[in-house]
């Protein structure tokens, strides 16, 4: 069992991305819509948050913990990997900085407020290549927006625009979506930045890392005869979510409320 989180649905899109290369792995999926959004909240909160959720996936049997919360691998990767040496554990962030250069090495990453306050990124895209300039936005209203299921309304794109601007006059060549959620705004903000900006996401960096990962283990991926059900649980539901869940995973899944 892999086990997966992230403060909202959002992180389905990274799911979608390991069920690309690992159709037959197991997952066990957490939302934590109750408490949404992580962006705006202190370390020490979101610490609290994401270790409870671990404990909960480790209850499940998961062994290796994917952070698909862009804010919780920001602030809690670190924490969870000391607190949790016995599992192995992946976030968004550390994968999703390993990205290809640009031809004018200008890098732009936006992200939650507590993502891009942490500096993470910039941290980590520096140390590998102290030569690329990485210039960081925070966009805090985008999560509410796609959980919100206002995603086509017109007040959607004139936000992006605002966002984006200063990005966009730094003539950034890559524009990393440093949340998971962000994805669902790809193509907005594709057209936003224009056609001489290349917009990745870090969820098929992670599920490539993922595959790398379960590739070394004992069991290889291939051995698994009859996988167990993928189950996903959140912690408050709502049809948006449902609706939302299965947009990002192009088909209708159960969802379970549970109370951590």
């Amino acid at each position: 069992m892999i086990g997966i989180f992230d403060s909202g649905v959002g992180g389905l899109t990274v799911v979608k991305e390991i069920k690309k290369l690992m159709p037959d792995v197991p997952i066990i999926y957490f939302g934590d819509t109750a408490r949404l959004p992580y962006g705006n909240k202190s370390r020490e909160t979101i610490q609290k948050y994401s270790s409870e959720i671990v404990d909960f996936l480790k209850s499940k049997g998961c062994q290796t913990i994917v952070i698909a919360c862009n804010s919780a691998s920001s602030v809690a990767a670190d924490y969870l990997r000391e607190k949790y040496s016995e599992l192995n554990i992946l976030d968004v962030v550390s994968t999703g900085a390993r990205i290809r250069r640009g031809k004018a090495k200008k890098v732009g990453v936006i992200g939650t407020t507590a993502t891009i306050s942490s500096g993470i990124y910039k941290k980590k895209i520096s140390k590998l290549d102290s030569n690329m300039e990485v210039y960081t936005q925070a966009c805090p209203l985008f999560v509410p927006l796609v959980e919100e299921d206002w995603i086509r309304r017109p007040e959607t794109k004139k936000i992006v625009r605002t966002y984006l601007r200063e990005l966009k006059l730094k003539k950034v060549d890559t524009l990393l979506l440093g949340c998971t959620h962000y994805p669902l705004l790809e193509k907005i903000i594709s057209g936003v930045m224009g056609k001489r900006t290349k917009v990745i996401t870090s969820g098929e960096k992670l599920a490539e890392k993922l595959r790398a990962d379960l590739r070394g283990d004992s069991i290889s991926i291939v051995e698994i005869e009859s996988p167990a059900e993928d189950k996903y649980f959140v912690s408050d539901l709502k049809n948006k979510n449902k609706k939302l869940a299965g947009m990002i995973l192009g088909k209708k899944i159960k969802i379970k409320k549970i109370d951590l």
